[in-house]
């Protein structure tokens, strides 16, 4: 069960400590409060853990503060849909919004390799009029004598260089706890020059307690990426870690399932699972093209195959397209062969804003046929 209380309570008020301590003391209940801070407003949802079969929603609504009840109809308790849709869904970071409703391109080096590839990368993105990037710092790998990535030592002329060119948000892959401080400490040092979405790999995707811990954090939102070799609903319940822990700016990242069906890509795209997501949850989904197909593979019409992937995911709804580019892949330290060229930057966002045109006819028409 989910507690909403209304906006006005601040969590210094009377109201709010009368309703905390009144869902404390249910019998077999543990009562937990998060802050949701929405695109309009900012909410208090307690979430009652334990057997709500026999609670009252009518008395538990009856409780001072309170604005309403829901009843959890899932499993994902924190991030799904509940069949309420009034309940908060989507958020505003560092200016940008992110919800089922807008799409964002993060566009960026799979791993950062040299000051001068990141400059001309997020120089490139703010001529096309883009404010996110993708840059890895930190690179988990198969093979332990592959490159690791720069760590903290790279942060800071990421981040110089990211406020100088206007982006907003950069997606950066964790794979330890201690990634977010520097992180956080890398940002101080640059004057918060720019905002980070942390992003859980896909073989981390079941690392409970870095999930435990990147959730337990508020200053930055995160993008989950699914399991490559876990079901979906294994990986939603990775999403719903991170939201128990308190942080529910969560996005969740398809890119591929590891499969030799899906040959001779690198992964099978499974991007047919966005509106399954969109349907069972509130969060926004991303699809990650260069590692689902992992090459730069054309067709006989012209375009990469990767780009058909991406079209895919964007006119069935995604929100989020993270994608490799790079200024000279052939000197790339991580998938070079996978990544586009700066000089196919327009013509990729170009097809992107074409798919979405897409979907937003689809969506009109169907809304059409709903009301007819």
């Amino acid at each position: 069960m989910i507690v909403i209380l209304r906006s006005d309570i601040g969590d210094q008020s009377e109201e709010y400590q009368q309703a905390l301590d009144y869902l404390s003391k249910l019998p077999g209940i543990t009562a937990r409060a998060h802050k949701v801070q929405g695109t309009q407003q900012e909410l208090t949802e307690i979430y009652l853990i334990g057997d709500t079969k026999t609670l009252s929603a009518e008395e538990v609504s009856a409780v001072p503060g309170v604005e309403r009840v829901i009843r959890i109809s899932e499993e994902y308790r924190i991030l799904g849909r509940h069949r309420d849709e009034q309940r908060t869904s989507g958020f505003e970071y560092n200016g940008v919004l992110f919800s089922q409703g807008t799409l964002n391109v993060f566009a960026g080096l799979c791993a950062v390799d040299t000051p001068e590839h990141v400059e001309l990368m997020l120089k490139a993105l703010r001529d096309h009029g883009q404010v996110c990037t993708r840059m890895g710092a930190y690179k988990p790998r198969t093979n332990p004598y592959s490159f690791q990535g720069h760590g903290k030592s790279c942060l800071p002329y990421v981040f110089e260089q990211a406020g100088k060119y206007g982006i907003k948000v950069v997606a950066m892959e964790v794979t330890h706890e201690s990634h977010v401080d520097e992180i956080q400490e890398g940002l101080e040092q640059t004057g918060q020059a720019t905002g980070v979405m942390l992003q859980i790999g896909t073989r981390n995707t079941q690392n409970f307690e870095l999930l435990k811990a990147v959730g337990r954090q508020q200053a930055f939102p995160v993008l989950l990426k699914r399991g490559f070799g876990i079901t979906l609903n294994e990986s939603l319940n990775a999403a719903e870690y991170l939201a128990s822990e308190g942080n529910s700016r969560v996005i969740f990242c398809l890119r591929g399932v590891k499969t030799n069906m899906g040959d001779p890509h690198r992964n099978l795209v499974d991007f047919s699972h966005v509106p399954v997501l969109k349907r069972l949850t509130r969060m926004p989904v991303c699809v990650d093209p260069s590692h689902s197909v992992g090459t730069r593979e054309r067709s006989p019409d012209g375009l990469y195959d990767l780009m058909h992937a991406t079209a895919q995911g964007v006119a069935a709804g995604a929100n989020m397209v993270l994608v490799d580019f790079h200024p000279a892949p052939a000197k790339a330290l991580v998938d070079g062969p996978q990544a586009m060229l700066l000089s196919e930057l327009a013509w990729f966002l170009e097809d992107v804003a074409l798919a979405r045109d897409c979907y937003e006819k689809r969506q009109a028409l169907a809304e059409a046929h709903r009301l007819a």
